[in-house]
């Protein structure tokens, strides 16, 4: 009876050992469990890639149809307090003269550079949100406060560096050089050669430090606000579904938030992306000139084109971003 006990507790414990291995490969190995090339694929895993691809597409529908007002905007920053070098009174003077001198389509000058750089800028932003998101939400799926800034600030850096700035000093010099009498760039390869020929590399990445300020705080702010509505939405439940139209809402007001958050930022950047830029010896001494010369109002010029044209911008993108999402997710697991 005793060599029958025995025999019969090896044979189980050898099937428990037999069906815990087929269960973990590496019961001795738990890290091999998450890192290995065995390791199951991750949910998240695609999310980086999923977000540069969404974002790229994002970015180019939603330039072409926000665009007049980014000229806009552009175009009254630009514009001097007084003078030979004051050109409109306000934001329906510079519609008015750009049609009338322009035709409809001189809304859309410069639209190229930014199409150009609108795509990439984009896929970065929503690309490296996922990324720096999936390594920082908890347990539940969701980011704190803290994180929530974080991961944005981190978007907005990373454009700002690898598409932002060159794509904003070309598109700023571009809507500048139709303010002068006799415009010299032909086209957008036509006018990065000559910005490149007079002013090198670096003139393609004047403004650098004044945009990453710009598109961190951009993002950090967009971000949370976004993540923050979104999870109040939610409740308790974070795999409830929000419509797309309350996204559109949600998009709308952290567009709102970025724009009083940072527009003065804008200003400066705008300037020293500008053809006049070498007026000013840095970011801070524009910042200077601009309070001497001008008064602490004009930090906020451009504020209502910006404001139209952002909370409308950062609706269209999250509400196209969500879509997309939401189509790569059904069938890209």
């Amino acid at each position: 009876m005793d060599v029958a006990w025995f025999v019969h507790q090896q044979q189980l414990r050898q099937k428990a050992v037999a069906e815990s291995s087929a269960a973990d490969p590496f019961p001795g190995r738990p890290w091999m469990r998450e890192r290995g090339a065995a390791a199951a694929a991750s949910p998240g895993g695609n999310l980086g890639v999923k977000g540069i691809i969404a974002g790229g597409i994002t970015g180019g529908i939603e330039i072409c149809i926000t665009y007049p007002t980014e000229y806009v905007k552009t175009q009254l920053q630009l514009d001097g307090k007084a003078g030979a070098g004051k050109q409109y009174t306000g934001i329906f003077d510079c519609v008015k003269k750009t049609v009338n001198n322009h035709g409809f389509f001189g809304l859309y000058r410069g639209l190229s550079v930014l199409l150009y750089g609108s795509i990439p800028k984009s896929a970065v932003r929503f690309g490296s949100f996922e990324t720096v998101k999936n390594h920082l939400v908890d347990s539940d799926g969701k980011l704190n406060a803290q994180n929530r800034l974080l991961a944005g600030l981190c978007a907005g850096v990373c454009e700002a560096i690898l598409a932002v700035t060159p794509m904003e000093t070309v598109k700023v010099k571009f809507i500048n050089d139709q303010r002068s009498p006799n415009p010299r760039f032909r086209g957008f390869f036509h006018g990065v050669g000559i910005i490149v020929k007079e002013n090198g590399f670096r003139g393609v990445y004047q403004g650098v430090v004044p945009t990453i300020m710009k598109q961190g705080s951009n993002q950090a702010i967009r971000f949370f606000v976004m993540e923050s509505l979104k999870e109040w939405y939610k409740g308790e439940d974070n795999s409830k579904h929000v419509p797309k139209y309350v996204v559109g809402a949600f998009g709308a007001v952290a567009g709102a938030a970025s724009v009083y958050g940072n527009t003065p930022i804008d200003v400066v950047k705008t300037r020293m992306q500008g053809l006049e830029a070498s007026k000013y010896k840095s970011s801070w001494d524009c910042a200077v000139q601009i309070w001497k010369n001008e008064g602490p109002r004009a930090f906020y010029k451009g504020t209502v084109p910006r404001l139209g044209r952002v909370c409308l911008d950062v609706a269209i993108t999250f509400m196209i971003y969500d879509s997309f999402m939401d189509l790569f997710n059904k069938f890209w697991p």
